[in-house]
């Protein structure tokens, strides 16, 4: 979110900017550790859009932003397993087709066809959208950083806020462990530490942090005998599947297998270290839908952050009351796939831009008037 914010500046004409990076080097945090995803299978039109222009320009970031992100459209394909998510997704698709996205839906054989090895026990429907994908997070980071940088946009690592001074209702100025910087804009794209920075001007940003898992796994040795094929079934895509009732997700990674799944029973915190006991609530969901995990075994693993807010929706746009503070706040596990969009939306505002489309939903008021409609697929 900071790098996109920054390029989006740069390109207005905005270089006197200071983007402030705790970490020795840029994307350590949530944005190192998400599995790549990119959808416009989304309930809230609000995020189908920010959906659309993203991927419009993941699709040309080559061209436009001048770095290779390894963007592969494979397509996400959801499970549904219940009438109620069946319905909940009808709606859902429609919107999407009448914001001009193309969204199949497929019968549980149709989505076994598009991803060889699935198991689609008790499947009653699936959703599909080609133009959905897998990018490289670190890629996109480095991308945006580098032309921001070129622009003349300083980028200051390892570099730790302490502080925003406010006087008479205004951002001043901004206390860093290498010194303190005057400004009267700061922006918050802190991640999961938004409600941190938040406090520091006096605000309560509902934004909370939750440990997610991502395991990749491999077949066990060497398989090259004969019934190869039918030990080590899986897809040969990309394609990103979703079990929705249960939010198991797999994807292709290299000659492994990507899988991960949320934790209900999950508190909010700062941990990332992995809890391997959670791998064995995955397992039962992971080989029922994908049975070749059951010959496989895991390499690695790791856990990020998703940044969560109370409806699922982002916070995009200025604080009331503070004038020169604003937020890119709480994706609830979709930032970097909609960082294109929400860091041009937010350079829009600070600019004094119309930002072309309506960010009612994305507005921090929301929650102070008991207001607002929340995103349901999320995983």
């Amino acid at each position: 979110m900071g790098t996109s914010v920054a390029y989006h500046l740069a390109r207005r004409g905005i270089t006197d900017v200071v983007l402030v990076e705790r970490a020795p080097r840029l994307g350590m945090g949530s944005t190192g550790r998400n599995a790549g995803g990119v959808r416009h299978q989304f309930s809230h039109e609000a995020n189908v859009r920010l959906s659309i222009e993203s991927i419009r320009l993941f699709e040309h970031f080559a061209e436009e932003v001048g770095t290779e992100i390894d963007f592969h459209q494979d397509g996400y394909l959801f499970l549904l397993s219940s009438e109620e998510h069946v319905e909940r997704f009808r709606q859902s698709v429609a919107m999407q087709r009448r914001l001009g996205v193309e969204v199949d839906w497929l019968t549980p054989p149709e989505a076994q066809r598009l991803a060889p090895g699935l198991r689609a026990d008790g499947v009653i429907a699936a959703t599909f959208c080609s133009r959905d994908g897998i990018a490289d997070p670190h890629g996109v980071t480095q991308g945006f950083a580098r032309a921001a940088r070129a622009a003349g946009i300083e980028i200051c690592r390892h570099t730790e806020v302490l502080n925003i001074s406010v006087q008479a209702g205004r951002v001043v100025s901004v206390e860093t462990s290498a010194g303190t910087i005057r400004t009267p804009v700061v922006v918050n794209a802190a991640g999961p530490w938004a409600r941190r920075i938040g406090q520091m001007v006096g605000l309560d940003i509902p934004v909370l942090p939750y440990r997610r898992h991502i395991f990749i796994a491999r077949p066990m040795g060497e398989i090259s005998h004969p019934e190869a094929t039918t030990v080590w079934d899986v897809p040969d895509s990309h394609i990103m599947v979703i079990d929705f009732e249960t939010t198991f997700y797999f994807h292709r990674e290299g000659p492994g297998i990507l899988f991960g799944m949320s934790d209900p029973d999950e508190s909010p915190g700062f941990d990332t270290t992995v809890n391997w006991a959670f791998l064995e609530k995955v397992i039962p969901v992971a080989v029922r839908r994908l049975p070749a995990l059951a010959h496989a075994g895991v390499q690695r693993a790791w856990a990020g952050l998703y940044e969560v807010t109370p409806d699922a929706m982002p916070i995009i746009g200025p604080a009331p009351h503070i004038e020169g503070f604003f937020m890119i706040n709480g994706f609830s596990g979709h930032g970097f796939q909609h960082s294109p969009a929400a860091g041009r939306i937010l350079a829009d505002l600070i600019c004094g831009r119309s930002p072309g489309m309506d960010i009612t939903p994305f507005a921090y008021d929301r929650f102070l008037k008991g207001e607002g409609e929340s995103e349901i697929q999320v995983v």
